[in-house]
């Protein structure tokens, strides 16, 4: 350590010479809104990768013993500025990860509440990482599109006039996050993910449908769907979206272009979706019943160009969709069985 501080330069080159391995610090993360539809899965990703403790989840939900019993979890209320100050100091808090909102078909139930959890938690955790100097993670939604927008495909850079409060406080997420960027210096970083699709009941997003027809098809042997068959939306499997945005977060500044990218792995309709869940339960029936969701798909991307993260850093998606079914198919069985 001496000689580090005596000589930085002869320790750089003795390093580059003889490929002498210094440790690097694994960066303390914490999650907020960790029990809904990312944050579980999230910090089991991230926790293999940076160690156990180095991952906190938190939220205002008592949790699970397997939850508790998986990583350090606690208790942390988006709204209380003061309340997210205590716990960054005291776990000196590196990454933040924002995943507290309520989303597109919830929101429209709540408009209130939504703009509290949306927008005003969205001011808390990025002040609060302006003051700390912390790398945050925001994820934004196809949803952050409007009926105004190229919906086929849908570009990284274009008009976003969307027509939920979920969107809207995306929108808003995104500029207020590239403000401080451009303001402030703040290292913030956002992806817009399509429907993310894991064996999780479904958590009130309008992509849901994807998930809800295995568990439904597996539990009963048939499904009503909420949106038209020939309703096309953008996809990802939640092993992608999780490696994404780990990737994402590793990458160095100099190579992001942008702070927001489109990311996606494929997209495809529910009639799409049910052909290819046929080969396995040959026997499925599926009716379709569209409902007020159908407006808000009607409004958002078919297909997402996700060109300039390729391009940027690297990002390439490993699940199709046939790898998505047989996936999705072996894990909600096995959660239908851990239930009984």
């Amino acid at each position: 350590m001496y000689l580090r501080r005596l000589c930085p330069n002869f320790v750089k080159q003795t390093i580059r010479t003889y490929g002498v391995a210094v440790p690097k610090k694994s960066p303390k993360i914490l999650i907020t809104g960790g029990l809904g539809q990312l944050g579980v899965e999230c910090a089991k990703y991230l926790r293999g990768k940076y160690g156990r403790d180095n991952v906190i989840l938190s939220d205002i939900i008592k949790p699970t013993n397997d939850v508790v019993n998986d990583g350090p979890y606690i208790f942390a209320d988006i709204l209380d500025f003061k309340g997210l100050q205590k716990i960054v100091v005291n776990h000196r808090v590196d990454w933040l990860i924002h995943f507290s909102a309520l989303l597109s078909a919830i929101g429209e139930q709540n408009v209130p509440l939504a703009v509290r959890v949306n927008i005003e938690g969205m001011h808390n955790v990025i002040e609060l990482a302006k003051q700390y100097k912390l790398r945050i993670f925001v994820p934004s939604t196809i949803g952050a599109f409007g009926p105004d927008s190229p919906r086929n495909p849908t570009p990284n850079v274009t008009v976003q006039r969307p027509r939920t409060i979920y969107g809207v406080s995306k929108v808003h997420a995104e500029l207020l996050g590239e403000y401080y960027y451009h303001r402030f210096g703040l290292d913030f970083r956002c992806l817009r993910f399509p429907g993310v699709i894991s064996s999780d009941p479904p958590g009130g997003g309008t992509t849901d449908y994807a998930i809800a027809i295995f568990h439904d098809v597996l539990r009963k042997g048939h499904y009503q769907c909420y949106l038209k068959p020939d309703t096309r939306l953008p996809m990802m499997h939640v092993r992608d979206a999780l490696r994404a945005l780990s990737e994402f977060l590793e990458a160095p500044n100099e190579k992001l272009i942008r702070r927001v990218y489109n990311v996606t792995s494929m997209s495809f309709t529910p009639e799409e979706l049910t052909g290819k869940i046929s080969k396995y339960i040959p026997e499925l029936q599926i009716t379709y019943k569209p409902d007020s969701r159908q407006d808000i798909a009607d409004s958002w991307p078919q297909v997402f160009d996700d060109s300039e993260a390729r391009r940027d850093w690297q990002w390439k998606p490993e699940v199709d969709i046939d790898n998505l079914v047989s996936l999705m198919i072996k894990e909600v069985k096995e959660k239908i069985a851990a239930s009984r």
